[in-house]
C-alpha cells in the first residue's frame, strides 16, 4: 500500500502573487496507487496550451510571473506540480519515486486533460520529465520552448560543452561535476531540507522573505519531503542508469522532433550552461530558430525573468 500525504490547503493561504484555483486529476504509474495531482488551468479554454513543468525543488508558484503574460496573449496555461511537490499528493517512501513514474504521472495528467497542440515549456526537471511525455506522445505536442533544462545520458559526447560534466570516459568511467555531488548528496544526507533555501541560492535577486516561505509551504515536516529528496537522486550518474536508459529513448525522438523546438536560457546558470547549445544542434527543429539568452538571470529565470520568459513564448506561440 503506498503511504502518502497531503499538504493542508491552510498552508497556500494568501501566498504572495498566487491568486490561481487549484484544480485536480488522477494519474496512475505502474506499482504505486492512483495519485492526486494539482494543476492550474488558466485563460481561455479554447486558446493553444502552454504546458509548463517545473522540477526541483519547486511547484507551480515558480509560475506565477511567466501565467498573467501568456493568457494576456490568449494562451491557455495548465501548470502542474509534480506527484510529491506542491499540492499534488506525495508518498511518503522515497523508492516510490522514480523518473519513469514521474514522466508517467505527467503522462497521465495530459492524457486526462486531453492536451493538444501543446507547447511545452520546461525548466530544471521539467525537461527530461516533459520531453520523455512528448516521446511517448508526439501526436500532442506542436512546439518546445527549452528554458534552463537538461537531458543527462552520461554520454561521451557530452564532454566539451556543458559547465558542469557529467559524461562518461572510456568503458567504464564517469566525470561528475564536484558541485553537482555535493548538492545531490546534501539532498540524500541533510536531516532537514528547505526548499526555499535552494531556490534563494540559485537566482540572481534576491527574493523576498515570504516568497521564499512560499517555496517551502508544501513541505511542514520530513514526511512530505520524500519526492523532494529523491529527485535529485534520480540524475543519471552513469551510462547504465535507468534515466540514462529513458533519456536515450527520448534523445531518439527529439532527433527526429522537426516541429518549433527554441530554447530560452539565462547567463547565470553554470548548472545548465551549454545544454542550449545541445538541443539547438541535435533537434531538427531547433535549427535556424531565434533562440534567446536572457541576462541577468539564474537557475530559476522565472523568479529573475518571468514576465521575459512569458514574452518569448507567446512569441513562440504566435509566430510558429
Amino acid at each position: 500500500m503506498t503511504h502518502v500525504r497531503r499538504t493542508p490547503d491552510e498552508r497556500f493561504a494568501a501566498l504572495p502573487g498566487f491568486p490561481f484555483e487549484p484544480r485536480y486529476v488522477e494519474v496512475r504509474a505502474d506499482g504505486v496507487e492512483p495519485l492526486r495531482m494539482h494543476h492550474l488551468d488558466e485563460g481561455p479554454a479554447d486558446g493553444p496550451v502552454a504546458l509548463l513543468l517545473h522540477g526541483q525543488p519547486t511547484w507551480s508558484y515558480l509560475y506565477r510571473h511567466v501565467i498573467p503574460v501568456l493568457v494576456a496573449a490568449g494562451i491557455r496555461v495548465v501548470a502542474p506540480d509534480n506527484i510529491g511537490f506542491g499540492r499534488s499528493d506525495k508518498p511518503t517512501e522515497r523508492t516510490d519515486y522514480t523518473l519513469e513514474r514521474h514522466v508517467a504521472w505527467t503522462r497521465g495528467l495530459v492524457a486526462a486533460l486531453d492536451l493538444r497542440d501543446v507547447t511545452l515549456v520546461a525548466q530544471d526537471w521539467g525537461g527530461p520529465i516533459g520531453l520523455s511525455v512528448l516521446a511517448a506522445e508526439p501526436d500532442r505536442f506542436a512546439r518546445v520552448v527549452a528554458a534552463n533544462t537538461i537531458l543527462h545520458t552520461a554520454d561521451p559526447a557530452l564532454d566539451g560543452p556543458l559547465t558542469w560534466a557529467l559524461h562518461g570516459t572510456g568503458d567504464s568511467r564517469v566525470v561528475v561535476e564536484e558541485a553537482l555531488l555535493d548538492y545531490l548528496l546534501h539532498c540524500v544526507r541533510a536531516p532537514e531540507l528547505r526548499a526555499g533555501d535552494f531556490v534563494g541560492a540559485a537566482t540572481a535577486h534576491p527574493l523576498a522573505p515570504e516568497v521564499l516561505a512560499a517555496y517551502d509551504a508544501p513541505f511542514p515536516d520530513a514526511e512530505h519531503t520524500a519526492g523532494l529528496r529523491q529527485m535529485t537522486a534520480l540524475l543519471p550518474l552513469t551510462r547504465r542508469d535507468a534515466g540514462a536508459r529513458i533519456g536515450r529513448r527520448t534523445w531518439r525522438a527529439l532527433e527526429s522532433f522537426d516541429r518549433p523546438f527554441v530554447t530560452c536560457y539565462s547567463d547565470s546558470d553554470p548548472a545548465t550552461r551549454g545544454w542550449d547549445r545541445v538541443f539547438q544542434e541535435r533537434v531538427p527543429g531547433a535549427r535556424g530558430r531565434d533562440h534567446v539568452t536572457i541576462a541577468g538571470a539564474g537557475h530559476f529565470l522565472q523568479e529573475d525573468a518571468g514576465a521575459e520568459l512569458g514574452r518569448v513564448v507567446a512569441e513562440v506561440v504566435r509566430t510558429t
